[in-house]
């Protein structure tokens, strides 16, 4: 593939977990990917471990950092194809004792953060006249949670976000859809208690969670030719928890 070819694929919270996958599964179809990440140790390794991978330290929550980080990518590479928007934190806890902190955090890196880098990247789109987006979201935000208020609020957030963005920015060529994920097999996951998990299993028609790169795969084919018609949809990845 000629480098003029190459697509040049954003990636937030690219270090581990869901994001890894993305980041591995786009390099598989030839992109660069730049991975956006608060852990620079890791994302320095991840850089030295994959070819045509890089990263750049941003905290999402930060309009300022994650601006820089765009225009050093455009300053780079000329252009920006794709945005996964996929950094994102929990901070579970009951209604009635989740702090205002609990509440900020969350709504700042899930909902903010994307917002964000969809703001940051969507100039350079529309002067290209072009890209594709794609959030994560989640099930919970479609169903809501008990103690997850903070999460599923900011996950649902993204889902309207995402639609916005779809309606306002379709005729520039910019298309913009959410991934709503279940119950995945990562590093957040694996510490659930047994019990927890069991209960999440017996919900899910297919009797099994999904994995990192179940998520990937849709993602790659959101942001694909295939998809050029597809804009302001969210599609479920749940193994049947929820229609």
């Amino acid at each position: 593939m000629k480098k003029s070819d190459q697509r040049i694929s954003v990636v937030t919270g690219a270090i581990q977990g869901i994001g890894k996958a993305i980041s591995t599964r786009l390099l598989e179809e030839g992109d660069i990917v730049i991975g956006l990440d608060l852990n620079e140790e890791a994302g320095a390794s991840l850089e030295e471990e994959l070819d045509r991978f890089e990263f750049l330290a941003a905290n999402v929550a930060n309009f300022d950092q994650v601006q820089q980080a765009i225009d050093a990518i455009i300053g780079r590479h000329g252009r920006i194809d794709n945005l996964v928007c996929n950094a994102g934190i929990t901070r579970d806890q009951f209604l009635l004792r989740m702090t205002e902190r609990d509440w900020n955090d969350v709504l700042s890196v899930n909902l903010t953060g994307t917002y964000n880098c969809i703001r940051a990247a969507a100039r350079q789109f529309v002067k290209q006249r072009g890209g594709a987006i794609v959030a994560i979201s989640s099930v919970v935000g479609q169903t809501g949670n008990a103690s997850q208020a903070n999460y599923a609020a900011s996950k649902a957030g993204i889902i309207a976000l995402c639609q916005s963005v779809a309606k306002e920015l379709g005729g520039r060529g910019i298309r913009a859809n959410a991934v709503a994920p279940g119950f995945i097999e990562t590093e957040m996951t694996a510490k659930l208690p047994e019990e927890v998990r069991k209960a999440y299993l017996e919900r899910i028609p297919l009797r099994r969670p999904g994995t990192p790169e179940d998520v990937a795969a849709v993602v790659c084919f959101l942001l694909s030719e295939q998809a050029s018609y597809i804009t302001g949809q969210v599609l479920g990845l749940n193994g049947g928890m929820y229609p």
